[in-house]
């Protein structure tokens, strides 16, 4: 690839970040019915099951008794909102989503206080993006505000299954799909939102254990004016067939690079931070921009904040250095691997919902391991205190207006 055409892919991130805002903002102007709570009919699961050992919790395999379920057709718009047992779905053949992949979904999670309340983090963030991804592959858009209200009432119904130990959470999986039942390329006239929960252990049982990163530059994950900056079904499947060649060779995940000058864009399905150390004393924490290629992770906007925050003295985090220094900039391979060699790399690691903070020690690169910094507890000197202050936000620990009791 040449330098001219390089430069070209680069500088087309911006007009697409701008086109990913148009369709936030965009209004049909359609009369058709929106979710409505005061509609939810709820149908109770008459065999109710019991919350498992925390030690047999494995993220993602178990369910709670009851899941929410609301169709939608494109002459009536959203219909009757129900929380039933959990089962499986009744869909044809041809269904839309079999074929082309018409998905999206997020991820949040349920935690209890000390004092037993149910809490949630930043939902707000989440019923945005997923309209946003709605819109992105012309599925239907619905009130945030009122599908957060139903998935309240099924996290309320299945308290139970919130596990209590430090560290565990109830998984809340909020997923649209394409429905309509034919054969053929384009907008469904049927869709389905249903919300699913899990209750979910420790990322990391055993305390943290830095990962290995294999940097990726066979296979890509976005590119611009794509699907990156969305939450899309067909965004994740591109993704096993390179974590399983990069398994083969020793990493536990894709260290995605972009271009010829192997910019970094995310850990596996993860967003990513660089803490360098800067000359004359101090930290910088950097994290790719949102250019159209990289997920707006409530995550990594969370990271952001809470570092924006402690560097200008609004909030301090007690153990952060002082002088820390956030950036949303370009990071290559290069820098990170000059940095690795001359003492200047303070740190690296991913976040998301899943592992909230993810530390890596070491990315293979052309052939040989760059090797990152990580303290005697798997962190570094920003992630530490980040998590620790996060993690206290998320459960109540820590009052915040982020953490919303329901």
């Amino acid at each position: 690839m040449s330098l001219a055409f390089s430069r070209v892919l680069r500088s087309s991130k911006r007009p697409s970040a701008k086109w990913t805002f148009s369709l936030r903002t965009m209004s049909s102007g359609s009369t058709l019915s929106d979710i409505n709570p005061s509609k939810l009919v709820v149908k109770r699961n008459e065999n109710p099951k019991s919350l498992p050992p925390s030690s047999q919790l494995k993220f993602g395999h178990t369910f709670s008794d009851h899941m929410l379920t609301i169709p939608w057709t494109q002459e009536s718009g959203w219909g009757t909102p129900q929380i039933q047992p959990y089962g499986p779905l009744s869909l044809e053949p041809s269904c839309t989503v079999l074929h082309y992949a018409q998905t999206i979904f997020e991820g949040m999670k349920a935690y209890k206080d000390p004092e037993g309340k149910i809490r949630m983090f930043r939902p707000d963030m989440n019923m945005k993006r997923m309209n946003t991804s709605a819109h992105r592959i012309a599925l239907p858009q619905f009130d945030g505000t009122a599908l957060f209200e139903l998935i309240k009432e099924l996290v309320r119904l299945d308290k139970n299954w919130i596990p209590t130990e430090p560290g565990h959470s109830l998984y809340v999986r909020p997923t649209l799909i394409g429905t309509q039942k034919a054969i053929g390329v384009g907008p469904p006239n049927e869709a389905l939102l249903f919300v699913i929960l899990s209750p979910a252990g420790p990322y990391y049982p055993e305390g943290f254990k830095p990962i290995a990163l294999y940097g990726t530059t066979e296979f890509v994950r976005a590119a611009p004016g794509g699907t990156g900056a969305f939450k899309l079904g067909v965004n994740y499947a591109p993704g096993i067939l390179p974590q399983k060649f990069a398994a083969k060779q020793g990493y536990a995940q894709n260290l995605w690079l972009h271009g010829p000058e192997h910019y970094l864009t995310e850990v596996g399905t993860m967003n990513l931070f660089i803490a360098f150390h800067k000359e004359g004393g101090g930290i910088e924490l950097a994290t790719p921009p949102l250019d159209g290629m990289i997920l707006p992770g409530v995550t990594r906007d969370s990271v952001l904040t809470l570092a924006r925050e402690h560097a200008a003295g609004v909030r301090p985090i007690p153990g952060l250095p002082k002088d820390l220094t956030v950036s949303e900039r370009p990071v290559t391979m290069a820098e990170v691997k000059e940095a690795s060699l001359t003492g200047k790399l303070a740190e690296l690691f991913g976040a998301g919902t899943a592992a909230v903070i993810s530390p890596v020690d070491r990315i293979g690169y052309q052939g040989e391991d760059v090797h990152i910094p990580t303290g005697k507890d798997g962190m570094g000197p920003v992630s530490r205190h980040i998590w620790t202050e996060l993690i206290g936000r998320q459960t109540g620990a820590i009052p915040s207006d982020w953490s919303v009791v329901i």
